[in-house]
């Protein structure tokens, strides 16, 4: 029997700004990510994101950015390793404020947008994000991209990890995602996607934007859900899923 967690990045609106349609998605996934308030997201966001996991009985994760709002997070910043970890600190502490006062234990953190590229080989960044969690919490889970150095060193250091594959986003041969300003970044076809998504599952492969066959190992699945066609996609992998016998489940 397979299995695969099914996540994603939600909480995301900010003020009058709304980005997703976060209830609905929350209908459909097993797993949270929750931004923390300094890529996207906010106290009022995160109070409701968190009621309503809680409500559907899905795990919430921490969603750790870097403080750009202007970027959405995905404008790499130099940053010292002592930034980063209290940085990441400081999110966690945020996010567990909410799930503490539902009574819900918060469950992973997933590193976003530059913070998470940067950690498919940045050793220094990866430990002060695995630092960060190992002083606050040695039994959250590291959710990290398909063979990232952060799931490496985070499994060094004791703590638990997850692999995370995309279900619309492109590889590259070094199984690093492709940047988004290239051409072919994201799958935007749902039956190409789809099949993909249960061929990394079941056999443990993907392949590259170049053409070639990589091996890759997937325990939780990120769709993401603000796209315009997001609740329909992510109806179908589930109903996709149930056919090919593979459950859906959190970690």
């Amino acid at each position: 029997m397979y299995s695969i967690d099914l996540n994603s990045d939600i909480g995301e609106s900010f003020g009058a700004y709304k980005l997703g349609d976060d209830e609905a998605i929350l209908q459909q996934i097993t797993a949270a990510n929750v931004a923390c308030g300094w890529h996207a997201g906010d106290p009022m966001v995160m109070d409701k994101v968190v009621r309503m996991a809680s409500e559907r009985g899905v795990v919430v994760g921490a969603h750790p950015g870097y403080p750009d709002l202007m970027g959405f997070g995905r404008r790499k910043m130099v940053l010292s390793f002592q930034e980063v970890k209290n940085y990441v600190k400081y999110q966690i502490g945020a996010l567990s404020a909410f799930t503490q006062s539902y009574g819900m234990k918060l469950h992973h953190v997933a590193p976003h947008g530059a913070m998470g590229n940067q950690c498919q080989y940045d050793e220094e960044i990866s430990r002060a994000i695995c630092e960060a969690v190992y002083e606050v919490d040695k039994d959250l889970i590291i959710y990290y991209c398909a063979g990232a150095v952060l799931g490496k060193i985070a499994e060094d250091m004791g703590l638990r990890t997850a692999a995370e594959i995309f279900a619309d986003r492109a590889y590259m041969d070094d199984l690093s995602l492709v940047p988004r300003k290239m051409e072919g970044s994201m799958i935007t076809d749902e039956d190409v996607a789809i099949s993909r998504c249960v061929r990394m599952i079941k056999e443990g492969k993907v392949t590259s934007i170049n053409g070639k066959d990589i091996d890759i190992k997937g325990d939780t699945l990120c769709v993401h859900g603000d796209g315009p066609k997001a609740i329909a996609f992510a109806r179908r992998i589930r109903e996709t899923f149930e056919k090919e016998g593979i459950e859906i489940k959190p970690m």
